[in-house]
């Protein structure tokens, strides 16, 4: 372990989802002054990357009805990368008239949900991508492609894993530039995460690999845990655990950022974000909220004691 920790750390990417994939799932409504200072306050922690929107029906998810409000008032800086979640045609037409470079898009690995969370199945939705992906494309947006319930499904159970990598090769065959895999309900355990990322890693060549998990049954971090030693090196999270997903019975709890940033921090990796700038962010976020947050640092006394 000495020698380890005698190497300079290797780099590993967090994807703050908080703004996006947190907020849009909350009771609470937050309005566009609070998620700005949010937002602010993760760029101040470090955060370099992150989802701020989702170009999606207000009527729908009411949480994000100001994505372009959002976007016009966001700091702008080159070391800085928004992404904006995009579901369909419109969405894309938003995030272009709204300025974003980056968005990511969404292939629910089975039918059922498919249909209850974008109303479509999925031969539909993976043609709807491929429109977005050449149009992206053509227009120097960057697109990434998110398999969501790549592990399991609320509505038809496991998915099997050849199934998630031939949706996976035909998103690699149209060219994007980020597979993402998600576990959206919380029910994936190491040896799924080993097996499957194997098998993506034998298909994806230079594509970047990203992973989504949810702690809604205590295994995320642990998830993250397998991914990393199956050679993932970037990997959503959300300031305190917050948020889930509001189409998924169940599914509560994004694998909190300060959590993850413990775990790296200890293994010898480096994201570029301040622990301590995330826990004071997640304290602070309890507050528009009107609930305490999930993530277990936030909740731990600080260690190595402070000197």
């Amino acid at each position: 372990m000495s020698n380890m920790h005698a190497k300079a750390p290797a780099p590993v990417e967090i994807v703050e989802v908080g703004p996006r994939d947190g907020l849009q799932s909350q009771p609470t409504l937050i309005d566009t002054a609070t998620k700005l200072a949010f937002i602010e306050r993760l760029i101040a922690a470090g955060v370099k990357r992150m989802e701020v929107v989702s170009f999606v029906n207000p009527k729908r998810v009411p949480q994000m009805a100001d994505a372009d409000e959002v976007l016009r008032s966001l700091p702008q800086r080159p070391d800085l990368r928004y992404i904006g979640l995009v579901l369909n045609a419109r969405g894309f037409e938003r995030a272009v008239e709204a300025g974003l470079r980056e968005i990511n898009t969404v292939v629910v690995a089975t039918e059922t949900f498919s249909q209850r969370n974008q109303g479509m199945p999925v031969s539909a939705i993976m043609d709807s991508v491929a429109v977005i992906a050449r149009e992206a494309r053509s227009a120097g947006i960057t697109c990434g492609v998110t398999l969501s319930a790549a592990f399991g499904c609320p509505y038809e159970g496991r998915v099997a894993p050849a199934h998630v990598v031939e949706l996976a090769g035909r998103l690699l065959d149209l060219g994007i530039d980020e597979i993402g895999l998600a576990d959206t309900i919380g029910v994936a355990v190491p040896s799924h995460v080993d097996h499957l990322v194997g098998e993506i890693n034998r298909i994806r060549g230079e594509v970047p690999l990203r992973l989504h998990f949810h702690n809604t049954r205590n295994t995320a971090v642990a998830n993250v845990y397998a991914a990393l030693l199956a050679g993932v090196r970037i990997f959503d999270a959300s300031c305190g655990g917050v948020g889930g997903c509001p189409f998924a019975p169940g599914a509560t709890g994004n694998v909190a950022t300060e959590d993850l940033l413990y775990l790296f921090a200890n293994m010898g990796y480096d994201s570029g974000v301040s622990m301590e700038g995330i826990i004071e962010t997640t304290h602070w976020l309890e507050g528009p909220l009107g609930a305490s947050l999930p993530a277990a640092l936030s909740r731990a006394s600080r260690f190595p004691p402070a000197a």
